[in-house]
């Protein structure tokens, strides 16, 4: 029996706003008969991402990020804000069912980012998650404007620090997840674009080149998409956005992702 087959889109480095209207897309576009679709990414240039419900005036210095040629887009998924620079992203779009034994969120949070402990233990990292890796008296779940100062559960942690950020979002029987591995120091670039900046911010952050970590991104892809298909036990296919995925991304970046009365308004506004 052949292993279920996933799509593989590579769309490269994209700005920020293109980026979160393609993952929108993805997710609008996919119905409970289609394939599940992975996606890989990058930025160009960095940007700031804020949360679906985040009051980004309050947390982002505008006129900061104008100066520098920073773009603030606002992404379907909650949480904090997370500067975009280094890094290799993902974002996935399945359903339930494609997911053995995890129909609750928690539960397929866990089974959806176990191929990233996979990936970073191929890098010969020890990686966990943090309820896992936190002390009895540690504090998880706190609300924080910045996502990288938060701890969640399911969060990733390596030798005490956290690693990238990973979020999930349902939208009837479809479950949309992205999440980010960062390459270099991203953190020490973003804090004059931040209104404030939680006290231990850097020291319980860390990323892989601070971890000895040097290949290439070509080759952490390729690892990426094989720990993927290990994990799950899925096929990855190599595909690109269908012409209707394309026209609603081109969409969604002229009347949301586009304009900064959605990206600091949205949901809010």
């Amino acid at each position: 029996m052949e292993p279920p087959a996933w799509r593989l889109i590579d769309t490269g480095p994209l700005d920020g706003p293109r980026n979160m209207a393609v993952d929108e897309a993805l997710l609008r576009h996919f119905d409970q008969g289609a394939a599940p679709v992975l996606r890989f990414y990058g930025w160009e240039p960095p940007a700031v991402s804020v949360g679906r419900f985040q009051k980004a005036e309050e947390a982002i210095d505008r006129e900061r990020c104008r100066w520098a040629g920073i773009s603030v887009v606002r992404r379907i998924t909650g949480g904090g804000l997370i500067y975009h620079g280094p890094e290799l992203t993902y974002s996935l779009v399945c359903a339930p069912r494609h997911i053995a034994g995890a129909r609750r969120v928690k539960e397929s949070f866990r089974a959806l980012t176990g191929f990233l402990l996979r990936f970073y233990g191929e890098l010969g990292l020890t990686a966990g998650w943090a309820a896992d890796d936190a002390p009895g008296d540690a504090r998880l779940g706190a609300r924080t404007p910045l996502c990288f100062a938060g701890r969640e559960e399911s969060d990733i942690v390596i030798n005490g620090r956290k690693i990238g950020g990973n979020a999930q979002r349902r939208l009837r029987d479809a479950i949309f997840q992205h999440g980010s591995i960062p390459l270099a120091d991203g953190v020490g670039e973003a804090l004059s674009f931040f209104r404030s900046v939680p006290a231990g911010l850097r020291e319980g952050t860390t990323d892989l080149a601070a971890l000895g970590v040097t290949d290439g991104a070509d080759r952490l892809r390729a690892l990426l998409a094989r720990s993927f298909r290990a994990t799950l036990g899925v096929a990855l296919v190599p595909s690109e956005l269908s012409p209707a995925e394309r026209e609603t991304a081109d969409r969604l970046l002229r009347e949301r992702y586009g304009n900064d009365d959605w990206n600091f308004g949205g949901e809010n506004g």
